[in-house]
């Protein structure tokens, strides 16, 4: 459809039109942009996002800023633009993968509804997605017009939508292959994998008993690496023996016993080695250490 128009409000932006527009660019690459308020050019848009006091996903109207809003999650942060965006068009947005999209609904969508509409509690502290976006307004001392500074955080956007899909697909696509190598492991404490594969999420809600992930890096050699206690943690279920923490080359080489051990990381949580076969000795010795 090249004759299609999308109305959002002129002026300062932030994130939730931003990634609207952007997804909406996924779908239908080719339409026409008017930022504005006036009521009558709003009037005669086919999609109008974050402007215009109305929710009707059936008539393309997207706004979440009338009185009552536009809904809310069941965790009670409301929808902004993005939000409702993503309820109809997110799961088209990734090839008809329901599982993708709800990822990153959960990952990004969701946290730039709630700091939109300022629920920013549960929200990863730090700079944000959202003031990122917000830094693409021109500032005061800038003659850049608002509609050119859109523009360009709509591609970064783009951007950033694009690997959020390709992240969530991949993580999504690693569980069949971490949920097999748990249930082929010989010893179920130590899981090899034939190829490095985002493991956590899977191992944590799969396996108990795993303490080691054994696989092969990008550059031919091989790695072991602890298990986390609960995802996003720095403490492992069994860390590395203490003995090798920080060693590398002859002197992880004489400890270990292990004619190519290559390096052990002084956190305990990574070594490698040269060979597969030295890397599953390492984890034999961690078993009983």
């Amino acid at each position: 459809m090249t004759d299609l128009t999308i109305a959002t409000h002129s002026g300062n932006f932030h994130a939730d039109d931003v990634f609207s527009i952007a997804a909406l660019k996924a779908i239908f690459p080719s339409f026409k942009l008017i930022r504005t308020r006036d009521h009558a050019l709003i009037s005669q848009a086919d999609i109008v996002v974050d402007v215009g006091g109305e929710y009707d996903p059936e008539t393309g109207r997207f706004d979440h800023h009338q009185r009552g809003g536009a809904g809310e999650r069941e965790n009670g942060i409301p929808y902004s633009s993005f939000g409702l965006i993503w309820q109809k068009y997110g799961v088209e947005i990734c090839q008809g993968n329901t599982e993708v999209a709800n990822s990153v609904d959960a990952g990004l969508v969701s946290n730039i509804d709630a700091i939109d509409c300022g629920y920013g509690d549960g929200v990863a502290k730090g700079v944000s997605l959202s003031q990122t976006i917000s830094m693409f307004n021109p500032t005061w001392q800038e003659e850049t017009h608002f509609d050119t500074c859109f523009d360009e955080a709509v591609d970064f956007a783009s951007r950033v939508l694009a690997r959020f899909i390709a992240s969530a697909n991949g993580g999504i696509s690693a569980k069949d292959i971490v949920a097999k190598a748990i249930k082929n492991a010989a010893d179920p404490r130590v899981i090899v994998l034939e190829q490095y594969t985002p493991w956590k999420r899977t191992v944590h809600a799969l396996s108990k008993e795993a303490l080691y992930i054994v696989y092969p890096s990008d550059t031919g050699q091989w790695r072991i690496q602890a298990v986390p206690v609960e995802l996003g943690s720095f403490e492992d279920r069994k860390s590395l023996p203490k003995a090798w923490a920080g060693l590398s080359g002859q002197e992880l080489k004489d400890v270990t016993g292990l004619d190519d051990a290559m390096f052990c990381h002084n956190g305990l949580f990574i070594a490698g080695a040269e060979s597969f076969e030295s890397t599953m000795k390492m984890a034999e010795i961690a078993l009983k250490d």
